[in-house]
């Protein structure tokens, strides 16, 4: 049955699903979402081309829906390091500071969906582009709730535009580790997040 579950606590489907995002990712990266067919997915997944289509009605629903997964990942780790620093005590400088860290974590764990995405949001011509923008909005959103509290209690200047802000704040930790990723593997992740709270620091919260 579909709904039995594994060893690790998730349904069935559930893992079947997992598994066919990762190989479509995998393979979208590698070669393109139109050049990758379902029979490569399923076989990269090491499953019958039907399961394919039993969970995803076509190859453009699987993309759609591995987006929703991949930035609903992003998302879900962005506030659990927001919501964890405020349990410690910590200010909304140290929330984006950790949300950073947090971004890069994920982005070190899943480059493939990373790329991917970033190259997606500059296509306009997608069957998935308003799922794009909703589920981006869902994790600048994260941000800009921070960048609103810190506002509304006077660490931030009200001046602060706080949508473009939180957007350029996402924007800068992807393009980062991405740059991080295929310019300079030799730097580590402590070394990286170090230079973007440095820069956050600096210009976001203006201390010296």
């Amino acid at each position: 049955m579909e709904s039995s579950t594994t060893p690790g606590g998730r349904t069935r489907r559930e893992a079947t699903r997992q598994k066919l995002y990762e190989a479509a990712v995998t393979l979208i990266a590698e070669q393109g979402f139109s050049a990758t067919t379902v029979d490569e997915i399923a076989e990269r997944a090491g499953v019958a081309k039907g399961t394919v289509y039993y969970n995803f009605a076509s190859k453009s629903v699987l993309f759609e829906e591995l987006l929703r997964h991949g930035v609903g990942l992003l998302t879900a780790s962005l506030r659990e390091a927001a919501e964890r620093t405020a349990r410690e005590g910590g200010d909304k400088v140290d929330a984006l500071d950790a949300m950073i860290r947090a971004g890069l974590v994920f982005i070190d764990r899943y480059p493939s969906f990373t790329q991917l995405y970033v190259a997606e949001l500059w296509r306009t011509n997608r069957a998935w582009q308003s799922t794009l923008m909703v589920v981006r909005q869902q994790a600048v959103a994260v941000v800009e709730t921070v960048l609103r509290e810190g506002v509304e209690n006077g660490e931030f200047s009200d001046e602060l535009d706080v949508p473009l802000t939180a957007a350029a704040l996402v924007g800068m930790v992807l393009v980062a580790a991405l740059d991080w990723q295929a310019f300079q593997p030799e730097r580590s992740l402590d070394d990286v997040h170090s230079a973007l709270s440095r820069l956050l620091q600096g210009r976001v919260s203006g201390r010296r």
